[in-house]
């Protein structure tokens, strides 16, 4: 297990149409316990599911077979945003929170036998931050580590609209890291390019980006998506200006992603993996 990851549990709101053996409901016919009716044997020849009872009331003497859905897989994928502005670094570091995500997704998708795989972008989905859906997740453990420590160029996330062309057809759950300080637009557009999965948008802020600021004062500021440097006159009404700017995207944000049905998950003091496991019993129902 990896040091820096933190268990949680998760649930799905769908029945899964994963062949693979796992622990969610599924839509497959198999050797599972969740009961879904009768056939004939002849349309299902499995003789250890002969329903003797049923067949001894039939008066056509036909020989019926009791149906079962198998516990499937399901996969889970964590697409994580590395544009300029995840490099902030305040009352914490976002990439380090984005790190401890990962491994722990990981290692709860493991205990599950749910297969698991990363997906990075910037401007462009990042092959080099990619780990393929699998049930072996030492690689994406070794991508958490070296996720840490990662500090990005001053580049946008516009590789968001790529994601979903990264994922499988069949449905998954795709926990989307981000700060999400990106033109709304563009996250609308991924979320209708995604919508065949259930994503749980993870919002990654630091009071220290528009709170923990001075009210009067000279400071310098770098755009860290685009690298422009600009220099600002601190007064009390700037501050309150943004404050409220921030209060007016987190409204915004919030009000887009549950058009959706998506509530965001906001993470602004450390993650807690026992909060992203309320999260999963109040919104998603299995």
């Amino acid at each position: 297990m990896n040091a820096l990851a933190k268990e949680f549990s998760y649930q799905i709101g769908w029945r899964s149409r994963g062949r693979h053996a796992g622990r969610h409901a599924s839509a497959q016919r198999g050797l599972g316990m969740d009961f879904v009716g009768h056939a004939p044997l002849i349309s299902y020849p499995d003789p250890r599911r002969i329903d003797l009872r049923l067949t001894l009331r039939d008066p056509m003497e036909q020989v019926y077979v009791r149906i079962y859905n198998q516990r499937s897989a399901v996969p889970v994928f964590v697409a994580c945003d590395l544009s300029g502005s995840m490099g902030f670094s305040g009352h914490t570091n976002k990439l380090r929170i984005a790190a401890e995500i990962t491994a722990s997704a990981a290692q709860s998708a493991s205990r599950v036998n749910d297969p698991f795989g990363f997906i990075g972008f910037d401007e462009q989905v990042r092959d080099d931050w990619r780990v393929p859906s699998s049930t072996r997740v030492q690689s994406a453990y070794l991508l958490a580590d070296e996720l840490q420590h990662y500090r990005p160029p001053h580049v946008g996330g516009q590789g968001i609209l790529e994601v979903s062309h990264y994922l499988p057809r069949e449905r998954s759950l795709v926990l989307l890291i981000s700060d999400f300080h990106m033109p709304l637009e563009t996250l609308e557009e991924a979320l209708i390019a995604m919508q065949r999965h259930h994503i749980v948008p993870i919002v990654l802020w630091d009071a220290a980006e528009y709170s923990a600021i001075p009210e009067f004062g000279l400071t310098h500021v770098t755009d860290s998506e685009t690298g422009e440097k600009r220099t600002l006159l601190l007064r009390k009404s700037t501050h309150a200006r943004i404050q409220s700017a921030f209060a007016e995207r987190r409204a915004a944000l919030d009000a887009l992603l549950m058009r959706y049905d998506r509530p965001p998950f906001f993470i602004e003091q450390g993650f807690d993996a026992d909060a992203l496991t309320e999260y999963f019993y109040q919104f998603v129902t299995a």
